[in-house]
């Protein structure tokens, strides 16, 4: 059997619970820390969005780099099942924001003028 099939099936769901305030904060200092660094990236969340994404997008490309170390003998199982749960889980955070922004699009349209 595939162990990283073994390692998916066993593993407990993952809850994150973010307050509103908490994530307000978040990107505050995000904002900041852009504009400490010169005011380059400083365009607010749509930077914070882009950086997330490809973050998420590295995430992934870490897990397949360990799986095929793994398949040509060369990677360790245990880095191979936490890059792929990492992965996972950037996907999953992924999937939530883009439901929400859809959401709340669909939300604003439905508002009268």
């Amino acid at each position: 059997m595939n162990p990283l099939a073994l390692a998916s099936a066993n593993a407990a769901p993952l809850t994150v619970t973010v307050s509103p305030q908490a994530a307000s904060n978040a990107y505050l200092s995000a904002g900041m820390d852009d504009l400490a660094a010169g005011g380059e990236n400083a365009s607010g969340f749509g930077a914070t969005l882009q950086r997330a994404i490809e973050g998420a997008i590295g995430t992934g490309h870490d897990a397949d780099r360990k799986s095929m170390q793994a398949i040509a003998g060369k990677g360790n199982i245990t880095d191979v099942v936490t890059a792929v749960s990492k992965a996972q889980l950037s996907l999953q955070s992924a999937v939530a924001i883009r439901d929400k922004v859809v959401s709340a699009y669909q939300e604003i349209m439905r508002m009268a003028i």
